[in-house]
């Protein structure tokens, strides 16, 4: 556990920009009708556009960069040609001071162009990298439930660093070295034609290697660096798991799996090597070739007076300045074919469907909290089956201040249900109301600031205590902070090293299960909702932590609308009223006495609860009574029932029901 009490104040200012940079559209270009291996890397160049300026500044920086490789070839041709050919030392001095001054600017224009570079390339990094994970952040629960954190992980930091060293490298490097193949083969031609023909010719061996390993090279790049987002995932499955591996003494199971990934990584990158290797050995061989043509051919025609000694040097010099950009072409364009496919593992982001679009209704009447459920279904985006519905033929009508116990088996669908109303999911069929209005034409900055929910699987951020506790309300003052743990009974948080800033470390690994659930009710308590939906919050408290949680969460819930999800006897008393959720619909409603007496499948769902009245009894089946008596004496026939009742091969051995 650490200390950072100013993160605080920084968190807080964030927030109130996080809803207009989370709405506004990202900078990435449509996405076209037809599309080829290079489209998707050419929606992102809008992202350039903030930094046009620079990047001006770095091309005409890189040209007179490149203008004076060329001329330094030519001022040798002139010296061996001048000043050294006819003994003018004069002129060979002024020859000399050019030629170093012209060195000396190539060095700045190097210098100048790689800072430019550095400075608009990381800005664009930096953009898109926010607007990924902004998208991430507006992304339906349905988006991140198909998705393996890993890949999306893969994709804002491995994919996005492959790009931007594209951009920073392989970009500019590609326009400059064609633009310097294209003028120095036109000097060469000028030159000595027959010599430049010969260049010339060499190119074409070069284009046909690249188109050869294009296609072979895309499809090994896509592959691994799919796979490295399965390593990834592998990394963040073990590390958050890692107290349940060591429990069952499963680490060697752990690191196989994590081999076999790896081991699969490693061969794909090995193969990619292979193809690699054999298209830069062809790139480097035929360069070097056409260097011993023209080495050969100009001799000798600077052997029979057709070819001056300074051309001939500036020809091989020129030449050799050739031979890095031919030979980087290899580079360059499996650098171009990994961003294309990093390019287009990117879009996959910014094209999934947002699904859950801002209402654009307001009200401008303070929430009263009048929850409405009308004909409510549900069914996931990519069921198959049309008869797949975890919900259908919902109806539920909460009036402002009561609270509602929802109680089901598992697998029910109340955590589905609870899920509905703060729009985590949109309804299939049906319409869920707040005061009268649809919570799709609410924009949902409104709607979760109405409706609070507390999750069964707490969620802790590696943040502060204070931090986690007013996500939802940044603003609150300490009087309310301190109110929320009283309520929670998370007095815990006051014995920790730094109290409220004390840091609690990723997924607050370092408390308890029950620990987390009271920050997580406390936070949910805070952002004083008008509905409050609890999801099973309390299932990991023990009966006396409860008991105090539940008196003081009695006089919160006399405030707002209460959704209570509840499979204890002692946690359905909170609610005014008690909501039966079977095979996918509420079948009863009523109090909790009302179930009790006239609905059995209530009464079994309760059935190993204390809590039970006294004067109630209940139908149990068993094989005979002497079992049944050593039972009772054992205090286990609650957990024989439940285990006895599911075979009904013995419906007709029923006893006498046993009063608790």
């Amino acid at each position: 556990m650490g200390h950072d009490p100013g993160q605080s104040t920084a968190t807080a200012a964030l927030d109130q920009h996080t809803g207009s940079r989370l709405e506004r559209s990202p900078a990435i270009g449509h996405r076209w009708e037809k599309r080829r291996r290079y489209t998707d890397l050419l929606r992102l160049i809008p992202y350039l556009r903030p930094y046009r300026t620079r990047w001006a500044s770095m091309f005409l920086v890189a040209v007179l960069g490149m203008g004076a490789t060329i001329v330094i070839p030519l001022i040798t041709k002139a010296v061996i040609d001048g000043p050294i050919a006819h003994h003018d030392q004069h002129r060979l001095w002024v020859l000399g001071a050019v030629a170093l001054a012209v060195g000396i600017l190539e060095a700045i224009t190097w210098f100048v162009r790689r800072f430019l570079m550095a400075r608009a390339t990381l800005g664009v990094e930096t953009d898109i990298r926010k607007d990924l994970y902004a998208r991430l952040q507006i992304l339906p629960m349905s988006f991140h439930g198909n998705w393996q954190s890993g890949q999306l992980l893969s994709r804002i930091m491995n994919d996005l660093s492959t790009v931007r060293r594209f951009i920073s490298f392989g970009l500019m490097f590609l326009v400059l070295n064609f633009m310097q193949i294209v003028a120095i083969t036109l000097i060469l031609l000028s030159m000595y034609w027959p010599l430049g023909v010969v260049v010339l010719v060499s190119i074409l061996p070069i284009a046909g290697t690249v188109l050869h390993y294009e296609r072979q090279f895309t499809r090994l790049s896509r592959m691994a660096q799919d796979q490295a987002g399965q390593v990834a995932t592998q990394v963040e499955e073990a590390a958050l798991g890692l107290r349940v591996i060591k429990s069952f003494g499963r680490e060697d199971y752990l690191f196989d799996r994590f081999d076999a990934q790896v081991t699969h990584l490693n061969d794909i990158e090995v193969a990619k090597v292979k193809v690699r290797a054999r298209f830069w050995t062809l790139l480097e061989v035929i360069p070097n070739l056409t260097l011993i043509v023209v080495l050969a051919l100009g001799a000798l025609a600077a052997g029979q007076g057709r070819l001056t000694l300074g051309t001939l040097v500036a020809f091989i010099t020129l030449m050799l300045s050739l031979v890095w950009p031919i030979a980087s072409m290899g580079f360059l364009l499996s650098m171009t074919q990994e961003s294309m496919t990093a390019a287009d593992r990117i879009a996959e982001i910014f094209d999934a469907p947002r699904e859950i679009e801002d209402g654009d209704g307001g009200n401008s009447r303070s929430p009263a909290g009048h929850l409405e459920l009308v004909d409510v279904g549900f069914r996931f985006p990519d069921s198959a089956e049309e008869a797949d519905w975890p919900l259908r033929h919902v109806n539920l009508d909460l009036k402002p201040g009561e609270t509602l116990a929802l109680v089901g088996s598992t697998g029910a669908g109340k955590s589905v249900l609870t899920s509905l109303i703060p729009r985590l999911y949109d309804v299939s069929e049906g319409r869920i109301l707040i005061d009268g209005q649809d919570v799709r034409a609410m924009p949902l900055d409104t709607l979760r600031s109405t409706v609070a929910t507390a999750f069964e699987d707490p969620t802790l951020f590696s943040m502060s205590v204070r931090e986690n506790v007013t996500l939802g309300r940044p603003d609150a003052s300490d009087a309310d902070v301190t109110q929320a743990i009283e309520v929670a009974q998370a007095h815990f948080v006051h014995d920790l090293p730094y109290g409220l800033d004390t840091r609690i470390g990723e997924q607050g690994m370092s408390l308890s299960g029950g620990q987390r659930q009271r920050l997580s009710l406390a936070r949910a308590v805070l952002s004083a909702p008008k509905v409050l939906v609890l999801d099973d919050t309390l299932s990991a408290l023990d009966v006396h932590t409860e008991a105090l949680v539940e008196e003081a969460l009695g006089r919160v819930l006399s405030e707002v609308t209460g959704i209570v999800v509840a499979h204890r006897a002692s946690t359905v008393l909170l609610a005014d009223r008690v909501a039966l959720l079977q095979h996918g619909t509420i079948t009863h409603v009523g109090t909790h006495r009302e179930l009790l007496d006239h609905v059995p499948a209530y009464r079994y769902l309760l059935a190993a609860e204390d809590e039970l009245a006294d004067d109630l009894e209940r139908e149990q089946c068993w094989e005979d009574t002497q079992e049944h008596d050593r039972l009772a004496d054992q205090r286990l026939i609650e957990h024989a029932a439940s285990q006895e009742c599911s075979d009904e091969s013995h419906e007709g051995s029923r006893a006498q029901g046993v009063s608790r």
